[in-house]
C-alpha cells in the first residue's frame, strides 16, 4: 500500500525473470520534493549575537529535488549521474533515509545497504578486525555472521597481515580497501553507493569491478551515483541524469553519457546566439575578423558537436585595403595547444576586375570530416595577403572554442575507424 511519506519497506520479493525491465520493482518514487533553508546572512561570532539577540535571520530556499518521479526494477544496475548541485547526493540521501523528504513517497522491495561515504562509522581507535565486526552488525548482520565473513573482508583487502593494527595508523589507501571490502560483504537487496568505485590501485580497482560484475550477474538491484560516465557505461542497465532538482533525461547509459559530457560544456538550457563566436572583432592593418563560429547541422550557433560529426565551420573577414586577393587560413589545435590541422582557401575578386577593395566583406564557409576525439579544440584564424603568396596580415589565436562530445577514451587526439587482425602460429601447427 502507498505511503505518502519518505520510506517505506517491503519483504524481498520471489525470484523472477532474467531482463531487468520484465522484473518487478525494486524502488519506486514518486513526486519526491526535498529543499533546504540557507541563511542569507551568517553570524560568525558570540559578539555579534550578542549584539543582535534579537535580529531576525533571512533564508533563501534551495530547492534540491523537485518533483522527482522514476522506477527501477529488482536486479538493475541504475547510474544517477549529473553536475555538483544538481541533487543526485540528496535524492541518495533521502534513498538511505539519511535525509527526510518534504514531500513524494518512496517504496522499496529488499533489505537497504546504504554506502554514501566509503568508512563512514569506523572508530580510528579500533584495530581493522573490530571494525568489521562493529560495521557488520551496523548492517544488520549477527556477531556471528560478521564474524564468519571477517577471513573474507581481510582477503579481499590484501590487508590480512594488518588485521589488529589500529587504524590511526592505516593510509588512506589501506582504509578505502577495507571499507569497501566490508561494503562487498553486505547482505543487502539493494545497494546505495556514492562514488566509491576508485578505490586503490590499478589491481584493487579491477578486483573491485570485477566484484561489480558479480553483484550484478548475481541480480543485487543496485543505485550507483557516479561522475565517470565510463563505469556508468560500463555496468549500468539504464542511466537518469538529473539538472537543477529534475529529471533531464533517462534512457541508455551511452547516450546519458553524452548527454552529461555536453551539459558539462554547455552550461545553462541552450547555446546562445554568440555561442562560439571570437569574443570581439579582431583588427589589423589591412584586415579584420569581425567573427568565426561553429555550427550545427541545422545552421544554429554552437559550442560544441557529437563525437564523428562534422566541423562546420564559418567566418567573417572585412578587408581594409584594396588587394589583389587574399587567403583566409585555419588551425585546429587541441587543448594543450597542439595543432590537428590547417587548411585554407584563397579569395579572388567575383566582378572580374581582379582586385578586391577596401570594405569588401568575405564569408567563409568550411565542413571537415572529424576525426577528433573528445575534448575541448581551439581554432586559430589568418589572412594572409596576395592569395596566400604575402605576408600574414592578420592572425587571431583561438578565434573560435569548441568541444567534441563523446565518452571518454584511451589517449590520443584522433579516434580514428579501425580494423585490427593478430593472430599466434605456432611451429607445427599445434
Amino acid at each position: 500500500m502507498p505511503v505518502d511519506d519518505a520510506t517505506a519497506q517491503t519483504p524481498p520479493l520471489e525470484p523472477v525473470p532474467t531482463e531487468p525491465a520484465l522484473r518487478p520493482l525494486a524502488i519506486q518514487v514518486e513526486g519526491l520534493k526535498k529543499s533546504f533553508r540557507i541563511p542569507t546572512h551568517r553570524v560568525d561570532s558570540i559578539k555579534e549575537r550578542a549584539v543582535h539577540p534579537f535580529a531576525a535571520r533571512d533564508f533563501r530556499e534551495l530547492r534540491a529535488l523537485d518533483g522527482i518521479s522514476f522506477e527501477i526494477h529488482r536486479g538493475e544496475f541504475f547510474g544517477i549521474v549529473g553536475r555538483n548541485g544538481s541533487g543526485k547526493s540528496t535524492l541518495l540521501k533521502i534513498l538511505a533515509s539519511i535525509y527526510r523528504a518534504d514531500a513524494g513517497r518512496i517504496r522499496m522491495a529488499g533489505r537497504l545497504a546504504p554506502f554514501i561515504e566509503l568508512g563512514v562509522g569506523f572508530n580510528v581507535e579500533l584495530t581493522a578486525r573490530e571494525n568489521v565486526v562493529l560495521n557488520g552488525v551496523m548492517m544488520g548482520l549477527t556477531q556471528k555472521e560478521t564474524r564468519g565473513r571477517l577471513d573474507a573482508v581481510l582477503d579481499f583487502a590484501e590487508l590480512r597481515e594488518f588485521a589488529d593494527l589500529k587504524l590511526k595508523n592505516y593510509s588512506s589507501g589501506m582504509l578505502v580497501r577495507l571499507a569497501f571490502s566490508t561494503m562487498m560483504e553486505a547482505d543487502a537487496d539493494i545497494l546505495l553507493i556514492d562514488e566509491v568505485l576508485a578505490v586503490g590501485d590499478a589491481a584493487f580497482q579491477q578486483k573491485c569491478a570485477d566484484a561489480f560484475h558479480e553483484m550484478k550477474a548475481a541480480g543485487k538491484t543496485i543505485v550507483l551515483v557516479t561522475h565517470a560516465m565510463k563505469t556508468v557505461e560500463k555496468f549500468c542497465h539504464r542511466a537518469m541524469l538529473i539538472e537543477g532538482g529534475k529529471i533531464r533525461r533517462m534512457g541508455e547509459p551511452a547516450e546519458i553519457g553524452r548527454q552529461y559530457i555536453r551539459l558539462n560544456f554547455q552550461p545553462g538550457a541552450e547555446p546562445g546566439p554568440e555561442a562560439g563566436r571570437a569574443p570581439a572583432p579582431a583588427v589589423a592593418e589591412g584586415a579584420s575578423l569581425l567573427g568565426a563560429w561553429i555550427e550545427d547541422a541545422s545552421g544554429e550557433r554552437a559550442n560544441g558537436i557529437e563525437s564523428g560529426e562534422p566541423i562546420r565551420l564559418r567566418a567573417e573577414v572585412e578587408l581594409k585595403v584594396d588587394t589583389l586577393g587574399i587567403s583566409v587560413f585555419f588551425i585546429v589545435a587541441n587543448a594543450d595547444g597542439v595543432g590537428v590541422y590547417q587548411f585554407g582557401a584563397p579569395i579572388e575578386a567575383e566582378d572580374g576586375s581582379g582586385r578586391l577593395r577596401a570594405g569588401d566583406l568575405a564569408r567563409v564557409s568550411a565542413k571537415l570530416e572529424n576525426p577528433l576525439a573528445p575534448g575541448r579544440y581551439h581554432v586559430h584564424c589568418g589572412v594572409q595577403q596576395d592569395q596566400g603568396q604575402g605576408e600574414v596580415d592578420l592572425f587571431v589565436h583561438g578565434a573560435v572554442d569548441f568541444v567534441v562530445f563523446g565518452l571518454e577514451r584511451a589517449g590520443g587526439v584522433l579516434a580514428l575507424d579501425h580494423e585490427i587482425e593478430a593472430r599466434v602460429e605456432r611451429e607445427g601447427g599445434s
